[in-house]
């Protein structure tokens, strides 16, 4: 399935690589126009893939947070965040390289409390700082525990499009569509310091599937 964020830039890149493969049959000497061809086959199944939505039904765990993006743990570290709780959490980072799947899903059933745009940087999503200086966008869930949860999409040096679904007061189900990052990105969760963390550095998480922590 592909994702609706997907379709302005698949329908643009189709005209375009048709164009492309058109020129290079028409007007350059085999073998390089069927090499022009090829090449924009290529291209436009690099395109298909970024925006490929899967279905995925999450784990029946109810007092978990289950991890809101595809990627590769990159931080786990204690923090102390600043843009709405002012104290001490604990951080984990998942990096998204343009070959992940970029939807972001909701953690778990609850209510979302805060979201806010933030402008910013487009520094490389692995670089420590852009958690605090690149675009992004905060969101912060409540579960039913009342216990709260945070959830920070980052743009990174190639992706310069957030989008964010999430709206203070929505009522949201874990495994509902948090939004979208283009091209390589980042999310960071800010977990109470009491959760129990479940992923270790380096691990590969799947959205709406991996266990990030238990609360």
């Amino acid at each position: 399935m592909i994702h609706k964020e997907g379709y302005p830039t698949l329908i643009v890149t189709a005209i375009i690589l048709a164009a492309v493969a058109y020129l290079g049959y028409r007007y350059i000497p085999k073998p390089y126009g069927i090499i022009a061809i090829a090449f924009s086959v290529i291209f436009y199944g690099f395109f298909i893939q970024f925006f490929r939505n899967p279905t995925r039904i999450p784990p029946d765990l109810p007092n978990s947070v289950i991890s809101p993006a595809d990627g590769k743990v990159v931080v786990i570290e204690k923090v102390f965040e600043k843009r709405f709780f002012n104290k001490e959490m604990m951080q984990v980072s998942i990096f998204m390289s343009p070959l992940n799947v970029h939807v972001n899903r909701v953690p778990f059933d609850g209510k979302v409390v805060f979201s806010k745009y933030h402008e910013g940087k487009y520094l490389v999503a692995f670089h420590p700082k852009s958690s605090d200086l690149n675009e992004s966008t905060t969101v912060v869930y409540e579960h039913s525990s009342g216990k709260q949860v945070m959830v920070r999409q980052i743009a990174g040096a190639v992706a310069r499009r957030i989008v964010c679904y999430m709206k203070e007061g929505m009522e949201v189900k874990c495994g509902d569509e948090m939004g979208f990052i283009k091209f390589g990105s980042r999310a960071d969760i800010f977990l109470p310091l009491d959760a129990k963390i479940k992923v270790k550095l380096d691990d590969i998480c799947k959205g709406n599937i991996t266990e990030i922590a238990e609360l």
